[in-house]
Order: structure tokens, then sequence, then C-alpha cells
């Protein structure tokens, strides 16, 4: 279960430049930086296990970062969510919020980044990057890295049709083409504030908390050929889990094409006594 990692992030070095070249270079960050504003969010995510004893570290990385207790670090806005896989509960706890579904999406990232093996806890940095998940210091430099992209610009509005399912209605632009390999846009319904007692396995006798937790996963659309510009509308139903809370729950949207990378995010928090 030990952790390895198969990303090599390096920072920059810095020296003396005269005046002039210190203008320009003021100039041009200027102008990244409005282009920053202007592009949407870093996707993250993090696949874990409560069955894995590294996790819970990695897990309070990604809870910082969500709840922006990184801030003063120059990053990019985040949109962090975690998937937590089942392939460890047979280690003598099954994880509670695992799930086969998000073992087989952490299996596509590994071929897709080519790598030699599955492990928790691993990030996963707009689908392009990767790092082991309590490797602060990688995470950071992957986020700074990310290439940027624009945020889809959907409107959300949300039911209860029933009391034990919930509808999210979107209505927007992705503001990424799409081309002929086609993209799914995907919808996400996640939880905070989540606290575990661990009776057994590695993490017996601890207890867990967990943030930004993948409940629910959708496919709202899967396009090709789509301009950026062109507005699209769809519908999700998300049958909902004893206990559902809406104030700790929120929506992320997000564009992944056949390659598995992340062309734009986009975060909702849903409103209370939903």
């Amino acid at each position: 279960m030990s952790p390895r990692c198969f990303a090599c992030f390096c920072r920059r070095s810095t020296s003396k430049r005269s005046s002039s070249l210190r203008e320009r270079k003021n100039a041009t960050a200027d102008v990244s930086a409005e282009e920053q504003r202007r592009s949407g969010p870093v996707f993250v995510e993090l696949f874990c296990s409560q069955g894995c004893s590294t996790s819970p570290e990695a897990e309070l990385l990604v809870s910082r970062l969500g709840r922006g207790d990184l801030d003063g670090l120059d990053l990019p806005p985040v949109l962090v969510l975690g998937f937590h896989v089942d392939y460890w509960d047979y280690m003598g706890w099954k994880d509670p919020f695992g799930s086969s579904q998000w073992t087989v999406r952490q299996k596509a990232y590994v071929e897709a980044l080519k790598l030699d093996t599955i492990f928790t806890p691993q990030l996963v940095v707009q689908g392009r990057a990767h790092c082991v998940g309590n490797d602060e210091n990688a995470l950071l430099a992957a986020i700074k890295n990310a290439p940027r992209v624009p945020a889809p610009t959907f409107r959300a509005t949300f039911q209860r049709p029933t009391s034990d399912s919930l509808q999210v209605s979107l209505t927007g632009c992705l503001r990424t083409k799409v081309d002929n390999r086609g993209a799914n846009v995907m919808v996400a319904l996640y939880e905070c504030g989540l606290v575990t007692d661990c009776l057994e396995g590695e993490n017996k006798g601890r207890v867990l908390s967990s943030d930004f937790v993948v409940r629910k996963l959708q496919k709202l659309y899967t396009l090709k050929d789509m301009p950026a510009k062109k507005t699209i509308s769809g519908t999700v139903n998300f049958p909902l889990w004893q206990g559902f809370n809406s104030s700790n729950c929120g929506v992320a949207v997000f564009v992944q094409n056949s390659s598995n990378q992340i062309f734009g995010s986009q975060n909702f928090q849903l409103p209370e006594n939903l």
C-alpha cells in the first residue's frame, strides 16, 4: 500500500534582470493575472480509502485546499473532489464511501497517464498530472503548472421531486470547443463534514474526517463537434442517501475528453433546507 510517485515537478529558478526587462515581465504578469481571473478553477481529484493508513493525511490536505486554508500561496482557484475507492476493503475495514465506480475511474487515469500501478492516496490535477496524495509541495506545484481553461457558464436549479431524490437542471455554455473526439459533461454530488469512527483495519481506533466526498456521479451529455458558445441544457437526477443534508453538499460540473483531460469545471453550493 506504500504510495509511489511517478511525476516530478520542478520550481522555476530566479535571477536578476535589468529594469526594462523587469517592466516587461511585470506587464506580462499583469496580463497573465487577468487571464487567470477569466479562467476557471483547477480541477483536483483525490483517490483514497479509509482502509489505507496514509489516506487520512491526504484527505486533510484536500480539505484545507478546498476550504481555502492554503490561501496566500499564489494559487489559482481550485475545485476539489474526493473519490473513495474500494480495493482496500479486504484489509478489515469497508470504507462506507468506497465504490467500485471510483476504482474504475482511477484505473482509467492509471492507463491515461501511463503509470505502472494503482495506489492510494493519489491526486490527479486537471486529468493531466498526478502525485502522491499527501505530498503538499508536489500538489502545489502541479496546481500552479496546470493548464487553465475557461469555466462553463451554467445556471443551476435544484428540486426535490421526492424525499429521496434530487433533480439538478443546468443551462449554459461550455466556453470550450469540443472536437470530433468528443467529451462528457459530468455532474458530481459531493458531501462535506463527514466523520467516521474507524473500528477495524489500518486506521483502527481513529476518527476520520472527510470533505468534498463524491457520493453520486452522473453524465449530463456526451458531445462532439460543439462550438464553445453554444447553449446546452440538461437534467440529472440523483438518488439520495439516509441523512442527506443539503447544507453540507454541493454540485460540481466538469467537462472531460476521451483522453480523460479536464476542459472546464464549475461548482455550485446547494441551497440550505432544500
